[in-house]
């Protein structure tokens, strides 16, 4: 009754999750290019046409939300300031990092990342939103912190960018937990910007060439709109009905596309130690949702 109730939430998770496992597809053809060139022009693009969005079409929604904001309590003002700025500043460092690892380290690191970032969305909001967790799944936690430390021996540097992806996206989950009755694509669009302010004074000393080829432009077109936007709202609009349990869960079609993504078309080989290192990380997922009290109610 619950899943049909949120129907339209489900699906957008589902969707946003969908199209972020195939984001290395539009990656690999950039891979000539330097990691930072390919999060300026992403972060410019996607700024620039939430900045449109917002100044042409959804005026009225701006007026209401900055009338909202001004008859919030200062504790409550306090906490929107975080979800915009930290917010921006979680996404930038996420965008950053899994733009170099996709195209610099591995696919399969990437992918791995939105494996273990379910468990550590929920590790730091134990400890900074006191979310409570369960024996089982404290136990699950254990499990995949073993999957990381096999997965190290002789994957260091997939280890540490992996835990770095996962980190930052999980930090701005958790951040957007609470609801302050705020626009979502409002709130999306000051976050967007605020990153295109942050890598601005960055831009003319830290950019590369200004890129010649055509289909550089298209690319980056589609991450903004398709990879960018679009799911980032349907993210945003999921946690607005489903506990951050459901949309743990439903992370991980991410990471599945993903591997399969790395080990079909980009031909990436799993040795035996890395297949142990994600067995475990898979088991703990499993036994971490099955000793999750809030699964259970649905």
């Amino acid at each position: 009754m619950q899943i049909m109730k949120n129907t339209s939430h489900y699906l957008s998770a589902i969707t946003a999750f969908t199209v972020w496992g195939f984001f290395s597809l539009i990656l690999r053809p950039l891979a000539s290019y330097s990691s930072l060139d390919i999060l300026f022009y992403r972060v410019f693009s996607s700024a620039l046409l939430l900045l449109l969005i917002s100044a042409v079409i959804r005026r009225r929604v701006w007026r209401e939300n900055r009338r909202l904001f001004v008859a919030l309590t200062v504790r409550q003002k306090r906490g929107v300031l975080f979800q915009l700025f930290g917010g921006g500043l979680f996404l930038t460092a996420n965008w950053f990092f899994y733009i170099y690892v996709v195209n610099h380290v591995s696919v399969k690191a990437s992918a791995f990342a939105y494996l273990v970032c379910p468990v550590v969305t929920t590790v730091l909001a134990w400890l900074i939103l006191k979310e409570h967790l369960t024996r089982g799944q404290w136990m699950a936690v254990l499990l995949s912190a073993i999957g990381c430390g096999v997965l190290s021996f002789n994957n260091l540097t997939d280890l540490y960018y992996s835990l770095i992806i996962a980190f930052s996206y999980a930090a701005y989950l958790v951040s957007q937990r609470k609801d302050y009755g705020t626009d979502k694509l409002l709130l999306l669009s000051g976050q967007v910007i605020f990153s295109a302010l942050l890598l601005l004074p960055f831009y003319p000393a830290y950019r590369g060439p200004i890129p010649q080829a055509a289909h550089f432009y298209i690319l980056i077109g589609i991450i903004a709109v398709c990879l960018t936007i679009i799911p980032l709202f349907l993210n945003l609009y999921a946690l607005k009905q489903l506990k951050s349990s459901t949309v743990g869960i439903l992370l991980y079609i991410t990471p599945l596309v993903g591997f399969v993504l790395a080990l079909t078309v980009f031909g990436e080989k799993l040795d035996l130690q890395q297949v142990i290192s994600y067995g475990l990380i898979v088991l703990s997922v499993g036994l971490f949702n099955w000793y999750n009290p809030a699964m259970r109610e649905q």
